[in-house]
């Protein structure tokens, strides 16, 4: 496989004319489909490919690489307990309009020894630099504390992590990294955005796609919860009302 990939980078990174390009990256992943059925307990992915110099020949030392998996984004509010006499309620809250459902990093060397602050808030470079979309005008330190909130409860939910030796480089030009998805993860299209990096500068990058999907009986209740909402909730409310009615019915006998 690894063969294979760096033939393919040989052929499409040689200099048409003599001129110089910019290094290529060719991603790949080791699956495009992640299918989700009854029972699923999560999967690993893992990301490969390789560098070129502008050559088109394998890359000298010095590169940096940093893989960026990010899944779905969708609107989420942020809430903040707060304890009252003794009992924790809601208090303050603020709304994202955009957040990645899942998020995980995987870099060849811690990112702060990679590139600036600056250059990884540009590319989501960690967790720290997460760009998230608030729903209206926010106070930056309101919002960097619910961003903080948001990043720590998924995290712990293993839905953002980060991993600052998960990607090895071998013979300078062949590269892998390993994620894992947890059985947790939301079905929809994920984008494996891939970074090479010298001297603290983005000097190439690409994006492979990766598709989690439930297959089986799961994505026929997910399709028809959809398009036949109204009668999917009137079953479900049915169910719930048989499903009490009989749980009674079997208590009176015993």
């Amino acid at each position: 496989m690894s063969a294979a990939v760096l033939a393919f980078a040989a052929l499409v990174g040689a200099p048409a004319g003599g001129q110089e390009r910019d290094p290529i990256l060719v991603p790949a992943v080791s699956q495009q489909e992640v299918q989700v059925r009854q029972g699923f307990t999560g999967t690993e992915l893992l990301l490969f490919g390789a560098i070129l110099d502008p050559r088109g020949s394998r890359a000298a030392d010095g590169y940096d690489i940093v893989v960026v998996l990010k899944g779905p984004a969708e609107p989420i509010r942020v809430r903040e307990k707060e304890r009252v006499g003794g009992i924790w309620i809601n208090s303050e809250s603020t709304a994202f309009r955009s957040a990645p459902t899942y998020f995980a990093v995987a870099s060849s060397r811690p990112i702060d020894t990679i590139v600036d602050a600056r250059t990884a808030a540009i590319y989501e470079l960690g967790l720290d630099f997460i760009q998230l979309s608030p729903g209206g005008a926010i106070d930056p330190e309101e919002q960097a504390r619910f961003t903080s909130g948001l990043v720590d409860l998924r995290q712990r939910q293993g839905l953002y992590k980060q991993d600052m030796d998960g990607v090895t480089i071998e013979e300078g030009v062949l590269y892998k990294a390993r994620i894992s998805l947890p059985s947790n993860v939301l079905t929809g299209l994920y984008t494996a955005e891939t970074f090479a990096i010298t001297d603290g500068r983005v000097i190439a990058s690409a994006v492979a796609d990766v598709d989690v999907r439930k297959v089986g009986f799961e994505r026929f209740v997910e399709v028809f919860s959809q398009s036949q909402s109204l009668l999917y909730g009137l079953l479900a409310v049915c169910l719930s009302v048989f499903m009490g009615w009989l749980a009674g019915r079997l208590f009176a006998l015993v």
